[in-house]
């Protein structure tokens, strides 16, 4: 069978993800980094949720969300004429949800050990909150942004159980790769689930090695 049409979705999708992510990381991570909210420890947990929520659970839980009787799904059929759920736009959604902290975990870390005397001096100077965030805190705090974007490529590549919940099984519209390695077991096709799976593993390892030689080269900055 051919794995390039799983190949390349699972590309696009986890492209677009990591670059919805980042958008989205960038002042979230900022805001959970400086700000002395009492409400922060919630948001914090939030954001962290998908990490321990089991994907079947917040696969349905999107599910129920994107349904057209749903106000998100509602909205999604009137705006485009197609349901969301069993969709690239809704795995898409899916994925940000599920990738989301290992996208603003390492951005939030990477802004609070920022010094706090760089956004001073930045403020004096007449910066704006957002100046200080984008001319001084973001470039200070790169290898977090690297290592979030990194991880969550790696991450959405990986996704099984949010995407065939949230997007099922169908063929160029939302088969990725881990669906195709699962098909090719079902059929006893192991030839082809090794090609993928050895892939996965080595893209693991190269993504787990690139992150641990970011955060290696920036504490022997500063060291």
């Amino acid at each position: 069978m051919s794995v390039w049409p799983a190949v390349w979705l699972t590309i696009k999708l986890a492209a677009l993800t990591t670059a919805i992510l980042m958008i989205i990381a960038v002042p979230l991570g900022w805001w959970l980094a400086t700000t002395k909210a009492k409400t922060r420890p919630l948001f914090e947990a939030i954001t962290a949720l998908p990490l321990v929520l089991p994907p079947t659970v917040l696969g349905f839980y999107l599910l129920v969300l994107m349904r057209p009787d749903a106000p998100l799904g509602g909205l999604w059929v009137q705006a485009t004429g197609n349901t969301l759920a069993f969709s690239f736009p809704g795995l898409v959604m899916a994925s940000v949800v599920y990738s989301l902290p290992f996208a603003v975990q390492p951005m939030q870390t990477a802004f609070a050990s920022v010094p706090q005397s760089a956004i001073d001096a930045a403020r004096t100077l007449g910066a704006t909150p957002r100046d200080a965030l984008f001319s001084v805190a973001l470039p200070l705090a790169r290898r977090g942004f690297l290592t979030g974007m990194v991880l969550s490529f790696a991450h959405t590549v990986g996704e099984f159980g949010v995407v065939l919940m949230v997007g099922g099984n169908i063929p160029g519209r939302t088969r990725v790769i881990s669906i195709e390695i699962f098909n090719a077991v079902e059929t006893l096709d192991y030839t082809t689930a090794h090609l993928l799976s050895s892939w996965l593993l080595v893209l693991s390892l190269a993504v787990l090695t690139l992150v641990y030689l970011l955060n290696g080269r920036g504490s022997a900055r500063v060291g």
